[in-house]
């Protein structure tokens, strides 16, 4: 099936299957598998670091705390599929090793500080980067955005209005208080996904 799905992704991708979508991947489930997809080159970046990322870990023996990423080229990413973890009101929340225990897994702070010193990983502690595993631990599903890559080339462009940057406010379209896709300081058009914005 996994080859199936890298060749025919196109046709397989569409809204029924529609997971989520960051700054520079869209993110579709297929069965067992999430194709992200890259729409911006940063997004390929991010989906390359994962690839190596869950290879050097796989080698440590530390690869069961990340999504396995299974293929990667300059349009996908397809990665092993987990359930997302809720929001809270609407909007992520930062992972607490006291608040949030009973989904920590064993080893989460030894791998978070690998990550940290070894692949200079950005932003690990968001909900929004992990999905629950089968006994309903966490797992990393998004952990290619490295601090350089995040301060060098994401943050100029987000400033410059090009890439979005997520905001928590009311839609103007359907009134839920929601994080909200905006592009730089002077987009005022406060809609989320779900009402059209992309």
């Amino acid at each position: 099936m996994l080859a199936d799905i890298i060749e025919n992704w196109k046709i397989y991708c569409d809204e029924s299957n529609f997971v989520g979508i960051g700054s520079t991947r869209k993110v579709h489930r297929i069965a067992d598998y999430v194709v992200k997809i890259h729409v911006h080159p940063i997004g390929y970046k991010q989906s390359k670091r994962e690839l190596e990322v869950y290879n050097v870990m796989m080698q440590k023996g530390l690869a069961n705390f990340l999504a396995q990423t299974y293929y990667v080229d300059e349009s996908i990413s397809v990665q092993k599929y987990y359930q997302p973890i809720e929001m809270i009101e609407n909007q992520s929340f930062e992972i607490d090793m006291k608040k949030n225990l009973s989904i920590i897994p064993k080893r989460y702070e030894e791998v978070l500080d690998l990550l940290d010193k070894d692949f200079d990983c950005f932003d690990l502690k968001d909900s929004s980067n992990y999905g629950l595993d089968e006994k309903g631990k966490i797992i990393l599903i998004d952990y290619g955005m490295s601090k350089d890559l995040y301060k060098n080339q994401w943050v100029p462009l987000a400033e410059a209005g090009i890439l979005p940057q997520i905001e928590y406010d009311l839609c103007i379209n359907c009134g839920v208080k929601k994080e909200l896709r905006m592009y730089g300081d002077n987009d005022d058009e406060k809609r989320c996904y779900e009402c059209g914005k992309g």
